[in-house]
């Protein structure tokens, strides 16, 4: 039985890349999700993966998932923090309200996932945590405060995982995606997509798939000295 990882929001979009990939790659997969059951139950039809239903925002809710997936399938040993929500506008029409649930899903969700598992990682002398922020937390966007500031916010704490992890064995990267050709992106109107294109040199959007590589890797032993790195996937857009 390979090592046990844990993908949240792992059943759609980059999530279920990663997790697919994982699962090629040997390991036994935990994909959790939030809303659509319909969809989270077809993909573990199609994959075998184990999906299960939390939300990232609530801590005991994530602590009482992450219990009930090392029961299953044992204690996890590579976690990718990947669940997010994106609730835009421009910062003067922006409301508490579409703050706080983008900080306590993509912020707060990040530190409810990692938590409760890192303990188990520093008594076992071994953790992959590998986060997915966004090409928008190193360069911001319009419209997206909420969104850029909790993406920027998971590199920091990224970087302080990976001081206070390397001791025990447990590295800590982010990547971060740009424009990705996802079921959200797609759904956009032909002339946005068209206009964030224009913006890549690439030429085109990223693919799924392309950023289960990126995530594959860090997870390997072969990135066992990769530790508070970020890893850009956005065809050229933006460069740190």
């Amino acid at each position: 039985m390979g090592r046990v990882a844990l993908v949240t929001g792992g059943s759609r979009g980059i999530g279920a890349a990663i997790s697919t990939a994982l699962k090629a790659e040997g390991y036994e997969v935990a994909a959790s999700y939030a809303g659509n059951t319909e969809k989270a139950e077809a993909f573990s039809a199609e994959t075998g993966i184990k999906t299960y239903k939390w939300n990232v925002a609530d801590y005991e809710e994530s602590k009482a998932g992450i219990a009930q997936v090392e029961a299953d399938l044992g204690p996890i040993e590579v976690v990718v923090a990947n669940a997010g929500i994106t609730r835009d506008a421009p910062f003067h029409k922006m409301t508490p309200e579409k703050w706080h649930e983008v900080i306590d899903t993509n912020l707060t969700g990040v530190f409810n996932t990692i938590h409760p598992i890192w303990p188990g990682m520093r008594e076992r002398g071994f953790g992959r945590v590998i986060v997915i922020s966004s090409i928008n937390g190193q360069k911001g966007q319009f419209g997206q405060a909420n969104y850029a500031a909790t993406k920027a916010g998971d590199l920091g704490l990224v970087k302080t995982l990976a001081q206070e992890g390397a001791a025990k064995g447990i590295t800590a990267n982010a990547v971060c995606p740009g424009y990705i050709a996802t079921e959200m992106v797609m759904a956009v109107p032909e002339k946005v997509r068209e206009s964030i294109i224009a913006q890549i040199p690439a030429g085109r959007l990223g693919e799924p798939e392309e950023i289960a590589r990126c995530v594959t890797f860090l997870a390997s032993d072969d990135a066992g000295f990769m530790n508070g790195s970020t890893l850009t996937a956005n065809g050229g857009q933006f460069f740190v």
